[in-house]
């Protein structure tokens, strides 16, 4: 399983997540995305889950540190992954309960997810 920050330029971060995420790798991508935040100022993510087989039982799941200290900075968040994914994905980030939109592309949608995401 890998996660890890694969771009970040034109102010979009993106994220490429393989396997089953764990709680640490997601703290390693969030802790990355922060000094990009801090570096850049305003971000739009990008999150790519390719073979993605879903996330880890151990770890505190439900802290939301990341998002009451950093949501202020991020504009918009594309998912790209499988179908199947969807609606586990979009709980996952919370959708409808952060100030900037989400929305979730199927992988043959990427150039249509980074379209979104260059939009005003």
């Amino acid at each position: 399983m890998t996660a890890e920050i694969i771009n970040h330029t034109d102010n979009i971060i993106t994220v490429k997540i393989t396997g089953k995420l764990s709680y640490p790798q997601l703290i390693a991508i969030q802790n990355s995305a922060i000094s990009i935040i801090r570096q850049q100022g305003n971000v739009r993510m990008l999150i790519i889950a390719e073979n993605f087989n879903g996330w880890e039982k151990e770890g505190d799941w439900g802290d939301l540190t990341f998002q009451t200290e950093n949501d202020a900075y991020i504009e918009k968040m594309a998912i790209v992954g499988e179908k199947q994914w969807e609606d586990m994905a979009l709980m996952f980030s919370a959708k409808g309960f952060r100030e900037f939109p989400i929305e979730y592309f199927e992988p043959d949608d990427l150039l249509k997810a980074q379209g979104w995401l260059k939009e005003d």
